[in-house]
């Protein structure tokens, strides 16, 4: 799928008409990536522009955040009188208007229904702990299960904590370990032991069962959505 770019409001030919053939063509990619259930990186790239939308309509001078950032010295001269033209420009600004009153709600819509299948994969997702879980949990494993498939994918994750003056954040990072076929009598129990004995740098690693209901594209969708709500569920369970 090719990529909107960040600054295709204000790129190259700016007209209502044109706009709108590279914004409908943008979102019928996106509607094709939805009907497979596929969320990212498409649902975060939309966010962005429909932010980018309102922050531009809010205050033109954001306009100048979206023309390209990498200019030479040489032109640097020359851009910004281009910059101060368009600006300066009421038929431009007028055209830019038109444009963005006319995406900011296909953006929205389109989000809405991103944000619907976000929603339902998430309802028919469940986190089980796997044997005794640690008092350590910030590292360890989990299993990423669907409904009906033999294979489980195995995920290390280590949740990360940030800082700021006022706020603390996590942030969750997570590596593919390997993809196991699960057969009569293997459980999940006997999985983490052969984890621990494979792997000997997590001896007494906390691991999670995440079982989707669901069938779906693993790294657009399930894996995304199975690391957000993993990071809710070692927040309020521990």
């Amino acid at each position: 799928m090719k990529a909107l770019d960040k600054d295709w409001l204000t790129s190259h030919l700016i007209d209502f008409e044109y706009k709108k053939y590279i914004l409908l063509a943008y979102l019928k990619d996106i509607r094709q990536q939805f009907d497979r259930v596929a969320l990212y990186p498409y649902l975060s790239d939309m966010v962005f522009h429909y932010k980018n939308l309102l922050a531009i309509k809010e205050n033109k001078e954001v306009l100048f955040q979206s023309f390209p950032e990498t200019v030479s010295k040489a032109d640097f001269e020359t851009l910004s009188l281009h910059y101060k033209k368009i600006v300066e420009s009421d038929e431009i600004i007028d055209e830019l208007e038109a444009i963005i009153e006319y995406a900011a709600p296909q953006f929205k819509t389109m989000l809405s229904e991103g944000k619907d299948i976000f929603e339902y994969i998430e309802e028919n997702i469940e986190i089980l702990p796997v044997g005794i879980t640690p008092l350590h949990f910030q590292e360890g494993y989990f299993f990423l299960q669907q409904q009906g498939k033999k294979d489980t994918q195995v995920y290390e994750y280590q949740v990360s904590i940030f800082e700021s003056a006022n706020e603390k954040y996590r942030g969750i990072h997570t590596s593919f370990v390997e993809s196991i076929t699960r057969g009569i009598g293997r459980t999940f129990e006997s999985l983490k032991l052969e984890l621990i004995r494979k792997y000997k740098k997590l001896p007494n690693p906390a691991t999670y069962l995440i079982n989707s209901q669901v069938v779906c594209p693993v790294n657009a969708t399930l894996l995304p959505v199975s690391k957000r709500m993993l990071m809710k569920y070692l927040a309020t369970v521990h």
